[in-house]
Parts: C-alpha cells; structure tokens; sequence
C-alpha cells in the first residue's frame, strides 16, 4: 500500500494517467474489440465454428473477473509501481503466446490466463490513477476514468474490426503486447524508486480455488453446451456435478472464513444484494446481446467486420459525454430512480432492436444504437453506488471489488448465453417459416410454389430456386432468433427495474473514532 510521497505534477501525471488509462482500455477492449473479429479467428483455428472461437471471448471474461482479487493482495505485498511494471510486462508475453495459438482447446485457456493478469492490471491501473491526483482533481479524475470505461464497447469495435479485416486478427495481440511493453516502461521510469508500505493481505486460497472451479465449470456448460449436445457430453456432465457440489461448498466455507474472497454476509443487505444483482444482469443482457450483434451482422447480414465497428462508434455520441457524469447524477438523485430508468430505457431500446424483422432494418441501426450507448454509459456507475450504498472503510472496498467480480462474471455468462438463444431459436423459425411458406400452415395459402414458379420464369433453375429460398429461409430465421434475444434482454431489464425499488438505502452509519473514508485510489471497483 503506497503511502507518504510527493505525487507527480505536469507533464508528468498526464503522461502517467495516458499510460494508465489507456492499460485499463486496452485490458476491457480484449472482450467486445474481439467479439467482432471471431469470425476471422475461427478460420485460424483450424477452420472451427464461430461458436468455437467465441470460447477464447468468454473464457477471457472469467479469467478477468478471477484476476481482480489478486489486486488487493499484490498491490499490499509489493506496491502499486511493481504490481503495474511487471503485470504489464506479462501481460505483453501473455499475449505473444495467445498469437501463437494454431488450436481453438490451446486458445481458449491461454486467453483465460491473459484475462486473470488484465483483471487485476486494471483495478490497480485504476487505483494507482485516482490515487495520484489531489484531492481538489479527484471528482475530474473519477469523470475521465468513467468516460474511458466507454471504449472498450464503442473504438475497441471498430478497430477491432478495421485490423481484422485489413490486416490479421492477430495483429491485436502484437497490438497488445507493444502497449504492454511500452506501459510498463513508462510506468518503471515515472515512478522507480517510489515509497511504499509493506502489507500483508490475506488471502482465502480455498475459497478462491472453490470459485475458480465453481466460475470455470459453468461457463463450461454454457460455452460448449451448443457444439457438445449439453449433458449428453460426459465432459459437461461433469461440469454439473462439479457446480451441485462446489457452489454449496464455497458459500459454506466463505459464510465461516475470516477473510474471505465472496463476502457472502453482505447480501443480507438489500441494497448490496439488488445493487450486485442489478450489475451482473444488467452487464448479462447488454454485453451478451453487443457481442452476438458484433458476429451476427457479420456472418447473417454479410456487414464487413469495419462496417460492423463503425455501427458501434455511433454510441460515442451519447455515451462518452453522460459517462463522466453518472457517477455525480447518481450521487445526487435516489440511485433507484436512476437504476429504474436506465432499465426501463434499455427496454425501450432493446425492443426497438428487437423489432428489426427485415435486412434492410439494420441499414437503420445508428439511430438506436445511439440511444444504446445512453444505457451502456448510464448502466456501471448507478448499480455500483446501490450496491456500496451505506458501507465505509473495509466494507465498502470490499463490495466493490466484489461487485466488480459479479459484474465481469455476468458479461462472460450473457456472451454464451445469448449465443444459445440464437443457436435454440433459429431452427424453429426455419420450421415455422417452411410450414408457412409451403402450405402446411395454411393449406390455401402456398406461396412456395408460386415463388419458385416466379424465379424459374426468370431463367433460374430449379435447383438454384431451391438453394435461393432456402438461404432466404435460414436468413430470416436468423434474423427472427436474435430479436428473440433482443426481446428476452428488454424483458429482463424491465424486470430489473422494478426489483430495484425492492432495495432499502440504508443510512450510513456512524464512523467509529479513527476511521476515515476510503481513500481516493480505493474506490477503484465501485465505479466501474
């Protein structure tokens, strides 16, 4: 834990939040800057399915959740300046590995090792940041590391995507592995020699081992379920029996320990239970449905992995600007109304999304897609503050980081689950959409054959008729399988903001003689 020093001024802090703040982008961007780009990688790896390729995405997302718990312990043990030096280092040779994988079963677990060494960069990436500035800039630093929290989901698209489709999907791990090494230099020669406190943090190995068994096993299942026929796998099998008996296991043994890594007792309060449960859902629908629109206008609207990321920077609009603030607006207004609204507009929003039942829809997608980046802005800072509503000291770093673990957690399930209600739907629109087309619907109703009749007089033969209708048949299937996952999403946010009023704020309670609040550089996971 850093402690007395002379913080550093001028061009030097903006050199040193540049070098920050950028890690901290380019550890998010990892999730939906490579969404877009699976396409490409599935090809790479040895000709798998996308569904396949999507596994290195989620399991990257799990290995970042799994990461921020070693922040606290590292930064205790030897200091934020050799934490954020040598965790940047690693993480450029993480990501030289990732490159080199020529295997989706080699890919998805060196991704997952690349995200534990980003989960915990970019919690001490955003502690050592804050922590820098005096106390009088603290708000305008909170404000830049809100509106930088946007990125990942809006420039991290597009150039993803330009990369991809210019270069190589492997360029961004060289992309990454210079940034790694250039913070790392920077950060080594901004602050060697800096001061710090020896601090011995406890860590629950036990638990922790629980939770990683626990996280891994279930997004197995929801992962692979689709290309492995579900529980008729005996792989993911296991995976279930695992999570019926380490789940009871890890609540058990984290309700007794001392220092454990799930503060388990905190749920008791409504505010932290509804707070995380609004975090974790909220990510689920809104990360899980970008990065299925990310792939699926790629592979079912034929959009070029550019064209797709330009789609996302329409959200900058609306979303960098109100990001800087919403930690304020949340501050100062009931943060329930705040969660109510945010969910009832993501609603709103999804539905209009889910509403989009023809190609030439998505040729109008700017339009909501701004209003889409009113949500992602508006969705992190609210629920935090529900959830650390009332806490102080300890308690209140520790549900922060705790909520940031749920929050990244709910993103890595909402990717694969998403894909499942698009992988789940789509045939049965097919079949719907056959029996309506050829007469079994509706017996005096038959368009199929006046439609086939229609192309052959066009010079068409018969079996390119055929092969036409039934790619039109699996394209709007498709189509109709993602507003299914559209509209599922807008039902639950809608849920979620009524369940918010569930929650009781708590007033704060009385500081014991000696306590202080949580230092600036701690506040780390409650905003985002």
């Amino acid at each position: 834990m850093i402690v007395s020093f002379d913080r550093l001024v001028g061009g030097k802090l903006l050199l040193l939040l540049g070098a920050l703040g950028i890690g901290y982008v380019d550890v998010l961007s990892n999730v939906s800057g490579h969404s877009v780009l699976t396409p490409y990688s599935a090809g790479s790896l040895e000709g798998v399915t996308p569904s396949f390729a999507a596994w290195g995405t989620t399991f990257y997302l799990i290995g970042v959740a799994l990461g921020v718990p070693f922040a606290r312990v590292l930064s205790g043990r030897f200091g934020e300046y050799r934490v954020l030096t040598f965790g940047y280092f690693c993480y450029a040779i993480a990501s030289l590995i990732c490159v080199s994988s020529e295997s989706v079963f080699m890919y998805a677990p060196t991704r997952f090792v690349f995200g534990v060494f980003g989960g915990f960069l970019a919690v001490v990436s955003q502690s050592a940041a804050l922590g820098e500035l005096p106390e009088k800039q603290y708000k305008i630093g909170l404000g830049y590391w809100a509106a930088l929290g946007i990125l990942p989901y809006t420039l991290a698209v597009f150039l993803g995507g330009f990369w991809a489709e210019y270069f190589s999907w492997r360029w961004l791990f060289y992309a990454n592995a210079t940034l790694g090494v250039l913070i790392s230099a920077i950060i080594g020669a901004l602050l060697y020699g800096r001061e710090y406190k020896r601090k011995i943090v406890r860590f629950d190995a036990v638990g922790y081992v629980l939770l990683v068994i626990t996280l891994i096993a279930m997004q197995m299942m929801l992962s692979l379920g689709n290309d492995f026929d579900w529980f008729g796998s005996p792989l993911l099998s296991l995976a279930l029996f695992t999570v019926i008996f380490s789940l009871p296991l890890f609540i058990i043994w984290e309700w007794g320990e001392r220092h454990p890594i799930v503060d388990v007792r905190l749920f008791s309060r409504s505010s932290y239970a509804i707070g995380v449960l609004s975090g974790f859902l909220g990510f689920f629908v809104i990360q899980g449905l970008m990065s299925l629109l990310s792939v699926q206008l790629q592979l079912l609207l034929g959009y070029t992995s550019s064209l797709a990321g330009h789609v996302y920077l329409a959200m900058m609009v609306a979303g960098l600007p109100l990001a800087g603030f919403m930690y304020e607006i949340s501050k100062k207004l009931d943060v329930r109304f705040v969660i109510c609204m945010m969910c009832m507009c993501s609603s709103v929003v999804l539905t209009w999304l889910g509403l989009f039942d023809k190609n030439a829809s998505y040729d109008t997608l700017t339009i909501p897609v701004v209003f889409l980046g009113f949500c992602v802005a508006a969705l992190s800072a609210p629920t935090s503050t529900l959830a650390t509503y009332g806490l102080s000291g300890p308690a209140y770093k520790r549900a922060a980081e705790e909520f940031l673990l749920f929050r990244l957690v709910g993103g890595a399930f909402g990717i694969a689950f998403q894909s499942v209600i698009y992988f789940r739907r789509t045939p049965w629109h097919q079949l719907n959409l056959s029996e309506y087309l050829g007469g079994r619907r509706f017996a005096s109703l038959d368009t199929l054959a006046a439609l086939t009749q229609q192309l052959q007089s066009l010079g068409v033969s018969e079996s390119v008729t055929r092969r036409v209708i039934a790619r039109a048949i699996r394209q709007q299937a498709g189509i109709l399988a993602m507003d299914d996952a559209f509209l599922l999403g807008a039902v639950i946010m809608f849920l979620l903001g009524v369940v918010v009023w569930f929650a009781k704020l708590q007033k704060h309670p009385a500081k014991p003689a000696g306590a202080s609040a949580p230092p600036p550089g701690q506040t780390m996971a409650a905003e985002h």
